[in-house]
């Protein structure tokens, strides 16, 4: 069987999930067949709200808000709950009495760090980033730290004009917070390659090409896109589903498979 390399976004690793939280704005897109995108934004928002240490037990997180502003209602709480009361318990695996236990209390405290926002289209998101930046500051003033991850998910993004507002809205809020902006899509109907066929398509030579449907200012706004594809045969993992990630944006030649666990995201090398 393959190995599964644990995936930190704190790390100094050089791979697409691990380095994310030092860049803008990334850009995860994929076919519907990739129904996990939002599973994948999770472990960064987690990565985020842990304390670097608590209580003399090494967490390795960032210590910040995160925002999560969900557009479609996919978001799982009580999966967002799991996940994060694993990397608890995970952090005291060698306290025999701590393997089905957390700390309470900082588990409150992590998700009192994690902001979570609801809207139903486009004009209720552009509405939200609007009075983002006044409830950034009250949150930080609260809490004694800033913000530093933005997650925006949503299937699409629609009508032009909106797009530049939300754009503007967001060029604003980064200028004022040193973040990252994590933002989802699915592909349209000719962008639907499988991780089997992106594999093939990177190893061999030809990259597939990538049809974009979104508004230029957005994508000239994206300063890094990565398509996401489920695998068709799993291989060794028959219980758990296989992605591959392919970089469009820098172009880079080599792709990232990796499964989805209650680990978070974790690679197979």
């Amino acid at each position: 069987m393959k190995q599964l390399k644990k995936c930190s976004l704190g790390s100094s690793r050089s791979d697409p999930f691990c380095h994310c939280l030092r860049l803008f704005t990334s850009f995860l897109s994929g076919p519907e067949t990739s129904s996990r995108l939002p599973a994948l934004l999770l472990p960064a928002a987690i990565s985020c709200i842990l304390p670097k240490q608590w209580k003399g037990v090494q967490f390795g997180g960032m210590e910040r808000l995160a925002v999560f502003v969900d557009l479609d209602c996919r978001f799982d709480v009580l999966r967002f709950s799991r996940l994060l009361k694993h990397k608890l318990i995970q952090a005291n695996s060698n306290d025999m009495k701590s393997q089905t236990q957390y700390d309470e209390e900082l588990f409150a405290e992590c998700m009192r760090r994690f902001l979570y926002i609801r809207g139903y289209n486009s004009l209720e998101f552009l509405a939200t980033l609007k009075t983002m930046n006044n409830q950034l500051q009250k949150q930080k003033d609260i809490q004694g730290v800033g913000v530093h991850l933005l997650v925006l998910d949503r299937k699409s993004l629609s009508l032009q004009s909106v797009m530049e507002n939300v754009v503007q809205d967001l060029q604003k809020l980064l200028l004022v917070h040193l973040l990252l902006v994590l933002a989802t899509k699915n592909s349209i109907s000719g962008d639907k390659s499988t991780a089997d066929e992106l594999m093939r398509n990177t190893s061999s030579g030809p990259r597939p090409k990538h049809r974009e449907y979104m508004p230029s200012v957005w994508q000239s706004f994206v300063t890094h896109r990565i398509h996401v594809a489920a695998s068709e045969h799993d291989g060794d993992h028959r219980r758990q589903r296989t992605y591959l990630t392919e970089w469009i944006l820098p172009s880079v030649n080599f792709s990232d498979r990796f499964v989805i666990n209650e680990d978070g995201v974790s690679l197979i090398s």
